[in-house]
């Protein structure tokens, strides 16, 4: 199941689509199949011009981060918070050390101001190698290095070191909470990726306060072109797809709890 969903994506995703239809309209081409030319060549158009040239991206990404809305305020008083991997850029720290953080990573420097505000906090950090080869240090363990180069001991820590997926995750994670004797502990991860996270928890049956970081949209989006910024534009749509492939796949297994989970 990692390994095919891991696949799906590659090929799923929206740049890798216009490819596609780039190339079977090459081989309609050579075969003279004029109308399968013509209809591949206008799909592989769309695709590229909506995803490097419109706001698309940033639109649904902004209906994800909204499904779960950031508390006013911190909390009274905290015993414990979940990290989900993915902060990390896992292939360089495997090869320079230290713990370089990648667009997620204020997953973890959220982590670390609650941390440092509740010094009595466990920080369970779920997340191990989520490439095909395994061939990479898991962001618990990098997370690891960053926490305590920050002065948060190791005493506070609780890794997960092996799940690869949200719902590996999940299960996890349930398994260490109950270990450790905690509950109702906040969940802190991306706000596109909250409503997934929800989903696969609360069928899991585990009672967490969501706390979403790391947006990426203005929350004030709305669809039109932006010839600015393509690049940005691109990555934005293949999140926010990445999002919704994950919310119907993860729905259709009976992983997640609802479709679109809410508050």
């Amino acid at each position: 199941m990692f390994v095919f969903s891991k696949l799906v994506w590659i090929l799923g995703q929206p740049l890798s689509l216009a490819f596609f239809f780039v190339l079977l309209a090459f081989v309609a081409a050579l075969l003279r199949w004029r109308a399968t030319v013509i209809a591949s060549s206008l799909l592989s158009v769309l695709i590229l011009f909506v995803t490097l040239y419109t706001t698309a991206g940033s639109y649904i990404v902004q209906g994800l981060e909204e499904r779960f809305p950031h508390p006013a305020a911190d909390p009274a008083d905290l015993k414990c918070m979940i990290v989900l991997g993915g902060a990390t850029q896992n292939e360089v720290t495997t090869v320079r050390g230290g713990y370089e953080l990648d667009s997620a990573g204020d997953r973890l420097i959220e982590a670390l101001r609650l941390a440092q505000k509740f010094p009595q906090a466990r920080i369970l950090i779920s997340g191990g190698d989520g490439s095909i080869g395994g061939a990479y240090e898991g962001d618990a363990v990098i997370s690891e290095r960053f926490f305590t180069a920050l002065g948060i001991s190791t005493s506070r820590m609780i890794e997960d070191k092996t799940s690869r997926t949200t719902f590996e995750n999940a299960v996890n994670t349930k398994q260490l909470l109950a270990q450790n004797g905690l509950s109702d502990c906040l969940l802190i991860t991306s706000g596109f990726h909250m409503p997934r996270s929800m989903g696969i928890f609360r069928k899991q049956g585990i009672d967490v306060v969501p706390w979403p970081v790391d947006y990426r949209s203005t929350g004030k989006e709305s669809l039109g072109l932006d010839l600015t910024q393509p690049s940005r534009n691109a990555q934005l749509l293949a999140t926010g797809v990445r999002e919704w492939v994950g919310l119907v796949g993860y729905y259709a297994v009976g992983r997640t709890s609802a479709l679109y989970p809410a508050p």
